[in-house]
């Protein structure tokens, strides 16, 4: 009952705001809500990855990625922060005007249903009520640090990897946390003040994803 309040009142206050214009990158269309079960294609540069999303999971979150992967935000993101067998983060638009507009447009928490276990997707967030529209991959099973972690706000999975887990294990993790570290490491500013221009000139070898769909 709870999840559904929280979807209830997240889907309303996107009604509600129907007059505020959309971010940059942001489709412009009637809103097509994500639907409780459905599949998300990776076209990546080391193959394809294909994640199935579980709405049931984690509402919210879910229908914040559906409608990122509708608007085309994540194509040609970098995976910019790797850590080799642990987990591999994406999720800063090419274009530093996008992601800036997309930085604070926070949704809230929820619970956590599933386990952080190999393969699941989760937004990464630096605090309470702040997931945007960083996420990543889990590479191994990580619920012993993930699922209740000691400063109570868990990461929450949105779905599963069902293809391609051995594409993301593959993506270049030589630059660890110097790429851009996480939301909370303090190291994103360029990210988003220069976008891919400062990754590609300083990071070169990062992998990245030529475009996100949803399978039909």
């Amino acid at each position: 009952m709870y999840r559904k309040m929280l979807l209830t009142c997240f889907l309303a206050f996107i009604m509600t705001s129907a007059c505020v214009p959309p971010p940059p990158g942001a489709t412009t269309a009637p809103i097509d809500h994500a639907p409780a079960l459905f599949h998300v294609r990776l076209d990546t540069s080391k193959g394809v990855i294909v994640i199935e999303m579980h709405r049931d999971w984690a509402p919210i979150g879910v229908e914040r990625f559906y409608q990122l992967v509708k608007s085309g935000y994540y194509d040609q993101n970098k995976v910019f922060r790797i850590r080799a067998g642990n987990w591999a983060q994406f999720g800063i638009n090419p274009d530093p005007k996008v992601s800036q507009a997309w930085r604070t447009r926070n949704i809230p928490d929820e619970p956590r249903v599933q386990s952080n276990i190999r393969g699941t997707i989760a937004f990464a967030f630096a605090l309470k009520d702040a997931r945007t529209t960083q996420v990543f991959i889990n590479l191994k099973d990580n619920s012993s640090t993930h699922d209740a972690p000691t400063d109570g706000l868990p990461f929450v999975p949105l779905g599963i990897v069902t293809q391609g887990m051995e594409v993301a294990d593959a993506w270049y993790s030589g630059y660890g946390e110097n790429a851009g570290g996480g939301i909370r490491g303090g190291q994103q500013a360029p990210l988003f003040e220069q976008g891919n221009v400062y990754l590609e000139k300083n990071y070169p070898l990062l992998d990245f994803i030529r475009a996100a769909t949803i399978e039909k």
